[in-house]
């Protein structure tokens, strides 16, 4: 491992709020834009993390769906096996049939 090489990267992530203050948001903004973060430091201490919007939404998404996993498990540890009810039921109850499911054209993202 390279450590002058990570030392220098989380150098380089640190924005002293003075920075702000002189009126320079404009330039911090173009560098998150370009590196991806930033961390604000006030009275020496982190105050704050600047992030891209993008990074900030692949974030928050990637939140909620480790809470839809968790609630997912917790559901599954929670769940009794007569409670459950099989593949051919669930079509059947609906007046579903296989050859009607394999028409159906689904987006996967």
């Amino acid at each position: 491992m390279n450590y002058g090489t990570s030392i220098k990267k989380i150098m380089d992530s640190i924005v002293p709020i003075t920075r702000f203050n002189r009126g320079e948001a404009s330039k911090i903004f173009d560098e998150v834009n370009a590196v991806g973060f930033k961390v604000v430091i006030k009275n020496n201490v982190p105050a704050c993390v600047l992030v891209k919007p993008e990074r900030y939404e692949e974030m928050v998404e990637m939140l909620e769906e480790y809470s839809l996993f968790f609630e997912a498990e917790k559901r599954m540890k929670l769940a009794e096996k007569d409670g459950f009810i099989s593949h051919e039921q669930v079509l059947k109850e609906l007046g579903l049939s296989e050859a009607a499911l394999d028409e159906v054209e689904v987006d996967i993202e």
